[in-house]
């Protein structure tokens, strides 16, 4: 039983340092190409959602789960329990540095359209073009606020007024983009918490196996007639 308890750790200490690796490699990953010039309007959007997301929180906290994994080890090795609680503190901890940046994540999408209406002023007419031929839309908020740029969606003035606004398809496509994200931060909260309860399973499991053998130390060679 011990065998098996220890095994489940040891495997859900093996995902919790994947999950670092994957929010590392992300928040890096992002981090070199949300500045890159766009060549589609749905590029263009994802790189300025980018800007506005908890990278560097994310490469932190990803450090922290390397730092909570180095930490286990003993606790795998070695059959007393202090690693494997000091491992299981820090893993609380990463749960809850995980678990607010999901939260702030979530909190985009409840203001993405107002807040991306400062990102779009900010644009330039190359970069509103890509988005205004991707998401079929001209202006902003309607096509004189803030006014369209002139392209193939958007040639005149008139033609421009029959077209939507291109706040709602944005925010649209924003908050799926960003309901992923924060979905799959959320799950890294749930490995975390398993591995909490890992290590809590192995813990009442040595504390057992540490009765018993001082039962045994106690009754000692008496015991074993």
């Amino acid at each position: 039983m011990a065998n098996k308890v220890l095994l489940a750790y040891v495997v859900i200490d093996g995902l919790f340092v994947v999950m670092g690796a994957i929010m590392l490699g992300f928040s890096v990953i992002v981090r070199n190409i949300m500045f890159d010039t766009p060549t589609q309007g749905d590029q263009a959007a994802r790189n300025l959602l980018y800007q506005r997301f908890p990278l560097t929180a994310g490469i932190v906290n990803a450090i922290l789960i390397f730092a909570t994994f180095v930490l286990t080890i003993p606790g795998i090795v070695m059959p007393t329990r202090t690693w494997l609680k000091v491992g299981a503190w820090m893993t609380t901890a990463c749960a809850l540095f995980s678990m607010v940046i999901g939260l702030d994540l979530w909190i985009l999408t409840l203001k993405t359209k107002e807040d991306f209406s400062a990102l779009w002023i900010a644009q330039t007419a190359q970069v509103m073009d890509l988005m205004q031929t991707q998401f079929q839309c001209c202006g902003y908020f309607n096509s004189s606020s803030p006014a369209f740029v002139t392209d193939a969606t958007c040639p005149s003035p008139a033609a421009a007024a029959l077209m939507r606004g291109c706040a709602a398809p944005i925010t649209s496509f924003a908050n799926i983009f960003i309901d992923n994200i924060f979905t799959a931060v959320f799950g890294m909260v749930g490995i975390d918490a398993l591995f909490i309860l890992a290590a809590a399973c192995l813990l009442k499991d040595r504390k057992e196996a540490e009765r018993f053998r001082h039962i045994d130390e106690k009754s000692g060679p008496m015991g074993t007639i």
